[in-house]
């Protein structure tokens, strides 16, 4: 082929004005320690401290490399081994004219990568060019390949020469138990793709269901139980030697036998979760009770006959529910003297023990819908089970009856998806060859079973021009170039087994997307959900796939169509007619076999030479298709694009919309950098707004990172009035852009000292800002919509991109798409399992192949116990005129909802603990505080110097009703949100603390003494962040315990907001919550503030860090870079 240049110029290097500069990368865990660190990682100065840490901890290869100096250091050493090694294969089998057009090819994808153009999925950066660049080589791991030039199978003898590239497979399995290619089989075969990071989807529907007779007499345990043992298989198995887990995806033909088992397979296992965590604790109880009973009898007795607190005690565990044997069973070991509280107690968090011994934790299950399914729902019609050996009907159900099952299953745990087998079928290139019967993990490569595909995706947003418009010729160029990398990746890949291998190869699929699509339009000043923003969609995606299938056919003229064309050439054309209509926006009449009519371009609010383009390239692949053939079976797929959309610096995947209007950009040193969207600006100078108009709006948003004569509240001129000086000042100001809450670095005591409550809040949220757009100066209303986002923006956004915005962009992609869009449906909390139903159908009638839903706390292990948004009293707990009274029973009826013992828990008859001397307001007051074993808060005493007087009595009783809630599990941070900031005297300054120099009242300086301590909560410290760095390892000594638990609160970030040292991020506490500015608010959860950030509340599975975005069906962390799927 012919390789034109665009990006590069011939004899010139490619990377050529591209500066280099050198990086550090490093990654903590929450407990602050380094799980990867790397200094002096060369790579092009405009890439994100994420993008480093992406390449460098996941994609650079270090063993085997030069190991002395730690392997590759250098981007340019992965561009060189990725382009160098396609350009080498493509030479070798004749994909070129000339050695210029393998120079060019070579130049011009460098450059792409190095300016994060596009990007291959990650098996590839794993795995390519490992040989070919530096010779590494390894035992053969069982894969096999196809030579290119006698069509011969062969064994691969090592395990590096040939890379497996491929993200996506899609394998069989048969009704077998050991034989090849039966259950055992696939679980072999599994983990040899998910060792090489890369993922895998069955359908298990040939599998007999329960009861069915066995040819050896009998009946069969049915498909569960052996699902169970694959998904216990895949959860064992780390991928890529890095920290990719097993992506998996399970389907299920809508007529199987256990289609309603299968249904409910995970919403029962979730609930046993909840049993587990609910059951442990009621265990816990009794046992804690019956012990009491034998420790408190002076002889003691463990013989219930004898102890009537020990037979009461057994009587009531029995009553409710404990089992006989466990009773026998606490009573050998009180008779043995053994009083150890030792029983596991299991919550709902997603590592904790309780979900890792449930099934069905690992892998995307999706259901097989068929139109005739759909129609019978309609008219309320039945739905046949048939039995899987004889095909003969098992049992009949109401289509209604199963239809709701499933609703409620997606409501409920959000599992499982579906996946319209008509459609995807319809839109079948090979069906002489067999029916689409599975996806992959992320439900966008479908094909024939037994084959794979590679995926890459191509940012849109670097096709942006400077002058507000879109870079066609390079954008097509790319999508020519990319078609061709990814052949040449099938070309030279080995397969996990002999079948994929051959079928890789008579087949050929390829899976090109791209990224980015929701921040594009946001900085063209386009809203998502709009008729021109789904027609943008529309047109971009139709260009992707009509010059990807160009591309093919051109391939196909000089080097043959892929060997199972001939058989399906009618069928494969006329799906690219039905493409070609989409692009016309043809009548319904007009489309081949298709049940469903897809949603035409008809190109309104898209400039003409754009839709003209797509229109021209389905015109020049149908031709060339009808001449030539094609190459290949599939071409386009929208994957998610988790990591390798982190290495490009991608605010969005796929066809996802943007998460947030203010991004957290992550600092080499620590900590995270605020900073207004890329879009806003862009977009509102599109919109005609001024410099001035755009400033104010994004000082709204992001908050005011100078203090100025015009900010508002207080002004420069005010402060250094009241003896602020200009280092203050300064100081202030540096550290602004990377406080979450100002109240970290301001003095808000002094604030309101000098100026009052009302000009204080209002310049602390001046400079905190809101996070979005609602309330804007200058901003019109028109214009709102243009940055709505997936998630309500900040503390106080309230609009939201609604479902059926994310459906309709959906169905203008899917006409033009080879596969499928990995995206997941994000529904609102309080959505209703018949409004669940309604999406699947609308989903179904937009022609689209699969879909998936996320419903706002559908899953246990989301942090909701710690979200007051869920929690009844928010309203009460929030209104700054509520009484005390009334706020603390708010608060009492939220603990009630928690998991709270219902058992005191004994301290240990030695414990540690410390004295803290402090004199407030001229009092002097003595905190005793007592911990358990592990380090944790169980008792404070307080003592004042006020002999005789009645608040000294109060005091002391209040601290015995403190600690009494400590020992019987409420949470020392509801103490703390519930009375830091009181009012009332004695306060004022505070002497004698290293921390508190300033207090509202003695209870105030209680409770921050114990959160700096306790809980880590270092904000409410009226000191320099450098002089709390030096108190290494947090307030406490050492010597007094562990390290504080926080009972399952994961911090949003592990640093402190600040880029601080590595002794400040090495302590172990939640992140800041809001600091109060005022009277007492209710501090925000971690999951709280990560939903305010636009994250989606969860941990991420490898970090920990609560940064998690929804990407694709699948979620991706933008801390280290993980993701859940497989690309």
């Amino acid at each position: 082929m012919k390789i034109t240049r665009y990006f590069t110029k011939a004899g010139h290097e490619p990377l050529e004005g591209i500066p280099f500069v050198p990086r550090a990368s490093r990654i903590t865990k929450l407990d602050g320690t380094v799980v990867f660190e790397a200094r002096d990682v060369m790579v092009p100065e405009g890439w994100s401290q994420v993008a480093v840490d992406i390449l460098a901890q996941k994609y650079f290869r270090r063993k085997g490399i030069d190991s002395a100096n730690g392997g590759e250091k250098d981007a340019r050493q992965v561009f060189h081994r990725l382009a160098g090694c396609w350009r080498f294969w493509g030479e070798q089998h004749g994909y070129f004219d000339s050695a210029e057009d393998a120079q060019a090819f070579y130049d011009e994808l460098v450059y792409m990568l190095a300016n994060q153009m596009c990007a291959p999925n990650s098996p590839q950066w794993f795995n390519t060019g490992l040989h070919f660049a530096y010779g590494i080589s390894g035992p053969a791991q069982g894969h096999s390949y196809v030579d290119p030039k006698t069509g011969e199978m062969k064994a691969s003898t090592s395990a590096y020469e040939r890379p497996q590239p491929h993200a996506c497979f899609i394998q069989s399995v048969g009704d077998d138990l050991v034989n090849p290619g039966g259950i055992m089989d696939l679980w072999t075969r599994e983990a040899r793709i998910f060792k090489y990071g890369s993922g895998t989807g069955t359908n298990f529907s040939r599998i007999r269901g329960a009861e069915e007779p066995l040819s050896g007499g009998g009946r069969s345990s049915g498909l569960m139980s052996f699902l169970a043992v694959g998904d216990r298989a895949a959860g064992a198995i780390k991928s890529g030697g890095t920290t990719r887990r097993a992506a998996k995806m399970v389907c299920l033909d809508l007529d199987h036998p256990d289609i309603e088992t299968f249904v409910d397979w995970k919403v029962n296992e979730e609930r046993k979760v909840a049993m587990m965590a609910a059951g442990s604790l009621l265990m816990n109880k009794h046992w804690n009770a019956m012990c009491e009973a034998v420790e408190g009898s002076t002889t003691r007795d463990a013989d219930p006959k004898t102890n009537d607190k020990l037979r009461k005690a057994m009587a009531h565990a029995k009553k409710e529910g404990v089992p006989p044997a466990f009773l026998a069973q606490c009573l050998g070991r009180l008779a043995m003297g053994d009083f150890s509280r030792d029983l596991k107690q299991y919550d709902t968090t997603w590592d904790g023990e309780a979900y890792h011994t449930v099934g069905g934790m690992n892998s995307n299950n999706s259901v097989r819908v068929p139109d005739p399914f759909m129609q019978a729902l309609e008219n309320d019609g039945t739905w046949d089970l048939r039995r899987r050996t004889d095909g003969k009907v098992a049992r009949t159900l109401r289509a209604r009856e199963l239809w709701k099952k499933i609703n409620y299953a997606a409501w409920a745990c959000a599992d499982p998806g579906i996946q319209f087998d008509t459609t995807i079928n319809e839109w079948h290139t090979c069906p002489a060859d067999g029916p689409i019967r599975a996806s992959n993990p992320c439900s966008e490569y479908m094909f024939l079973d037994d084959t794979a595909c590679n995926l890459a995706s191509m940012n849109l947003c670097s096709f942006l021009t400077p002058d507000g418009g879109f870079d066609l010729e390079g954008y097509r160029h790319g999508i020519r170039l990319w078609t061709l990398v990814l052949e040449i990746s099938v070309l030279m890949a080995q397969f996990p087994s002999e079948i994929i291998a051959r079928l890789s190869h008579d087949f050929r699929t390829l899976g090109l997307g791209y990224a980015n699509l929701g921040a594009m339009l946001m900085r063209m000043g386009i809203p998502y959900d709009s008729m021109e923003g789904t027609q943008w969609c529309a047109a971009l995606t139709a260009i992707l796939t009509g010059d990807a299938y160009a591309a093919s056919a051109e391939m196909a003229g000089e080097l043959g169509p892929f060997a199972g064309y001939e058989r399906n050439k009618a069928s494969m054309l006329r799906v690219i007619r039905n493409h070609r209509r989409a692009a016309y926006n043809a009548p319904d009449s007009e489309y081949e076999n298709l049940y469903i009519k897809p949603q035409g371009l008809h190109g309104k609010g898209v400039p003409r030479r754009i839709v003209e383009a797509a229109r021209e390239s389905w015109d020049r692949a149908l031709d060339l298709g009808e001449k030539h053939g094609f190459r290949n079976a599939q071409v386009t797929v929208l994957a998610p694009t988790g990591t390798i959309g982190l290495l490009m610096d991608c605010d969005t995947t796929g066809v996802e919309p943007d998460f947030a209007l203010v991004k957290f950009k992550k600092l080499a040193g620590g900590g995270y950098f605020k900073l207004v969207n890329r879009g806003i600006p862009e977009a509102l100078a599109r919109l005609g707004y001024t410099p001035g108009q755009i400033r104010d709006i994004e000082r709204h948003v992001v908050g005011w990172l100078e203090i100025t004569d015009e900010t508002p509240g207080i002004q420069r001129r005010q402060l250094l009035a009241k003896g602020w000086t200009e280092d203050e000042l300064k100081a202030v100001e540096d550290k602004l852009p990377t406080a979450f809450d100002p109240a970290f670095v301001m003095d808000v005591e002094r604030l309101r000292k000098d100026f009052g409550d009302a000009a204080t809040d209002a310049f602390m949220e001046a400079l905190a800002g809101s996070m979005t757009v609602e309330g804007a100066p200058h901003l019109k209303a028109e214009h709102l919509p243009i940055f709505d986002c997936a998630n309500k923006c900040g503390r106080k956004g309230q609009r939201y991109i609604e479902p059926a915005g994310h459906l309709r962009m959906m169905g203008a992609a899917q006409p033009f798409l080879s596969g499928a869009i990995s995206k997941t449906i994000n529904l609102p909390a309080e959505y209703t399992v018949e409004q669940v139903g309604a999406i699947y159908e609308a989903s179904w009638k937009l022609m689209l192949k699969a879909v998936a839903l996320y419903r706002d706390g559908s899953k246990l292990s989301q942090a909701l116990a710690t979200n007051l948004d869920l929690l009844e009293g928010l309203d009460t707990l929030a209104d700054e005129e509520a009484s005390k009274a009334e706020k603390a029973q708010a608060i009492a009826q939220g603990m009630t909802q928690q998991m709270v013992r219902t058992y005191r828990k004994k301290l240990p008859n030695r414990r540690g603990g410390y004295t803290q001397s402090a004199t407030i307001g001229g009092n002097k007051l003595y905190l005793r505080t007592g911990e358990y074993e592990d380090g944790t808060l169980g008792e404070i005493f307080l003592d004042i110097y006020r002999e005789g007087a009645a608040f000294k009595a109060v005091l002391n009783c209040f601290a015995i009703a403190v600690s009494m809630g400590l020992q019987y599990g409420v949470p020392l941070e509801e103490f703390c949100d519930s009375f830091l900031f009181t009012r009332f005297e004695p306060n004022g300054m505070v002497q004698g603390s290293d921390t508190v120099k300033f207090s509202t009242s003695l209870i105030d300086f209680v409770f921050r003494e114990l959160a700096i301590s306790y809980l880590g909560r270092y904000e409410l410290a009226q000191v320099d962040p450098e002089q709390l760095m030096q108190m290494a390892g947090g307030r406490k000594p050492d010597s007094m315990g562990a390290t504080y638990s926080n009972g399952g609160m994961t911090p949003l970030f592990p640093e402190t907001q600040t880029s601080a040292p590595p002794a400040f991020e090495s302590v172990s506490s939640p992140a800041p919550a809001h600091a109060a500015a005022g009277p007492a608010k209710p501090s925000v959860s971690a999951y709280k503030v990560a939903r305010e950030k636009g994250y989606t509340g969860d941990p991420c599975p490898e970090c920990g860090h609560l940064t998690l975005v929804r990407n694709g069906a699948c979620l991706k962390c933008q801390t280290c870079g993980a993701t859940t799927g497989c690309s």
